[in-house]
């Protein structure tokens, strides 16, 4: 007899689960559905396979960065924004992400925040799933994945009360109008621990089409104990609701209640949900 997957948890499932503060209004758990539940099904596969322009822009920009760094001599020269558009083939993206992808790209070049940082870890941001670290302590057990952007040494003298050679600073790059969630945030200061044992950890956000920056997050022991225990929580719920719906298959709107409303236009699913108040198909 197989032995049961140990559950898991991420901030994607996170925010899944529960709404980030003062959307509860458009959360809609059929959505966790679709995606952790019935990912492999055609119809619903053919969503999550689409990448809208907002979801192109981040993925580039995250690229462009890697790639001023991964070849710093592109940071000095004067065209190094047009050669790292060539890399990105920005010439076969649309008009909209093109323009908006080489002014982030002018921007980062004339300002880039992480010159002369003793980077540890600078993604592409097209890597896939990042490889699951098992949390096992004697209440509980999952694994977590945390898929970071950017980590390096803290060297801010300016930040009182932190000890800066011991000091990560693990970054979050955003783009558009996205929102900052702290619980993003605080997942990667779950996962600092594991990855990066020795160390003490702060983290932060950065758009980097708007250049506004978030406060920094830091957080004591206890806290992180706190955060880590909510994250074995959701780990347990989800695997127990998918344990409910592949013993029972038509309870999937039970188990994933829909919460349909004008926030449905902007739903991957929309054209193939039943509930939706813009369906266009029946599943």
């Amino acid at each position: 007899m197989s032995t049961p997957e140990r559950p898991f948890a991420s901030y994607n499932l996170w925010s899944l689960i529960s709404p980030a503060e003062g959307q509860k209004r458009w959360h809609c758990q059929m959505r966790r559905g679709f995606m952790k539940a019935r990912q492999h099904e055609p119809q619903v596969k053919a969503q999550l396979k689409k990448v809208n322009a907002s979801q192109h822009i981040g993925l580039l920009a995250q690229r462009g960065v890697y790639e001023f760094h991964y070849n710093p001599r592109l940071l000095k020269a004067a065209n190094g924004v047009e050669k790292v558009a060539e890399l990105l083939k920005l010439s076969e993206s649309s008009e909209e992400v093109r323009q908006r992808v080489i002014q982030i790209l002018k921007n980062y070049h004339s300002s880039p925040m992480l010159a002369d940082k003793r980077i540890l870890l600078l993604t592409r941001g097209d890597e896939g799933f990042p490889k699951a670290i098992a949390i096992e302590k004697e209440s509980y057990s999952f694994r977590l994945y945390a898929a970071m952007d950017c980590v390096f040494i803290e060297t801010d003298t300016s930040l009182e009360s932190i000890p800066h050679l011991r000091t990560l600073h693990i970054l979050d790059f955003k783009t558009g109008k996205s929102p900052f969630d702290q619980r993003q945030a605080l997942v990667y200061l779950v996962a600092a621990r594991y990855l990066y044992p020795g160390y003490e950890a702060v983290a932060s956000f950065y758009n980097l089409e708007s250049d506004k920056k978030s406060e920094l997050l830091v957080i004591s022991n206890h806290e992180l104990d706190r955060v880590e225990n909510e994250l074995a929580d959701i780990a347990q719920k989800h695997q127990e609701d998918m344990y409910r719906f592949n013993k029972k298959l038509q309870i999937f709107s039970i188990i994933f209640p829909p919460n349909p409303g004008y926030h449905c236009r902007f739903c991957p699913f929309k054209s193939i949900c039943e509930f939706s108040s813009v369906s266009t198909n029946r599943i």
